[in-house]
């Protein structure tokens, strides 16, 4: 997969990818640049074998403040219907690679995560927030809709259907005592160790079965849009292909030597 990119930074140590968006003196807010590569790096990533946890954060007091209002908020409004069309949908292909790639995702929420920042926040599997950081689904502030890079479908699966039509229609800022409160935020550290408590989560779930994470987050996926019945069955199917695997074999024979399980992702 490409490594080179040009509006970030990417390094990979360890089968931990870490993305840190790079405009700290615009609080990592987002251009049409940063918007294709990270749309092309989550899509590069599903073909990464030496990859299988992501850490993303910010550099500088922001996570990410949205789509920066001179690069693209003021370019958008003398483009045509079809232009603006194919740049929202692009937005939203971001979000769909973040979810549709099957390795864990951690979110370094280091500071201000707001508009299109908020949402890749809310796209990753984990979130951990300094104490001083905050999310705004702002979108209505501004005179757009809430519903924007699939914050409609994600968020309701995380805070519930009440909470999520209260966040994207107020657009209120939420700290993160409140995001911790409500289920958005899995942890929340001292600012100065929020890298690192992201990077704790991406190494435990690189120390298991990382083929059967990447097996979780894809049923998680699948089964948002299954009725019952079907979703029993697709997981007896998922189930019964990790009991054939190597790394369940591996539990049991440590299980009965009395030792700690070696897995291989496999």
């Amino acid at each position: 997969m490409a490594r080179d990119y040009k509006t970030f930074k990417f390094e990979v140590a360890n089968h931990r990818a870490t993305i840190t968006l790079d405009r700290p003196d615009r609080l990592n807010a987002l251009t049409f640049e940063v918007y294709r590569e990270l749309t092309n790096c989550f899509y590069d990533l599903r073909q990464a074998d030496d990859v299988d946890a992501v850490v993303i954060t910010g550099e500088g007091r922001g996570f990410c403040s949205g789509g920066d209002v001179d690069d693209i908020i003021g370019d958008l409004v003398n483009r045509d219907m079809k232009e603006v069309l194919d740049f929202t949908r692009m937005t939203g292909e971001l979000i769909a690679n973040m979810r549709e790639l099957d390795r864990p995702i951690i979110a370094a929420v280091n500071g201000i995560a707001a508009g299109a920042g908020a949402v890749i926040a809310l796209a990753a599997d984990f979130r951990v927030f300094s104490e001083s950081a905050k999310i705004a689904f702002l979108f209505v502030k501004v005179g757009l809709t809430g519903a924007d890079m699939g914050a409609a479908f994600l968020l309701p699966r995380i805070v519930g259907q009440a909470r999520a039509t209260e966040i994207l229609m107020l657009g209120d800022s939420i700290s993160a005592p409140r995001a911790l409160e409500i289920g958005l935020a899995n942890a929340v550290v001292p600012k100065g160790d929020v890298l690192a408590k992201a990077e704790e989560y991406a190494d435990r779930l690189l120390s298991g079965p990382r083929y059967a994470i990447r097996m979780t987050k894809r049923m998680i996926n699948n089964e948002w849009t299954m009725e019952l019945d079907s979703a029993i069955e697709a997981e007896a199917q998922a189930q019964a292909l990790m009991l054939m695997g190597f790394d369940h074999r591996e539990f049991l024979t440590s299980y009965r030597q009395k030792r700690n399980p070696q897995f291989e992702g496999r």
